[in-house]
């Protein structure tokens, strides 16, 4: 029996693109992708950031906020290793980790 890799592939309702294509969008890009194509799931509190938490297609997607600073720092992909995810855990159940 021959198994192949899955592609790293993000599956949009419009079209497909690849993790290594979204995160060389700019953030304001990455901004209107989450708003048009993604599910906000929700949010939590990390230090000096709220973390608004998105299903794109079948991607977790963080998107940190700077309340302080008025502004968007940082939009990555989920890493499910990182010590963030208890926060996320005690709140909601995410399939398919």
């Amino acid at each position: 029996m021959h198994f192949t890799q899955k592609p790293n592939i993000i599956t949009l309702t419009k079209h497909l693109m690849s993790k290594e294509d979204f995160n060389r969008l700019s953030i304001q890009k990455k901004t209107q992708k989450l708003y048009t194509e993604g599910t906000f799931v929700v949010a939590i509190r990390y230090y000096t950031h709220k973390v608004n938490l998105y299903l794109l297609g079948n991607e977790y997607v963080e998107v940190f906020y700077n309340h302080k600073q008025d502004r968007i720092d940082k939009i990555d992909f989920l890493n499910h290793r990182h010590s963030r995810m208890k926060f996320y855990l005690d709140q909601i159940s995410l399939s398919e980790i």
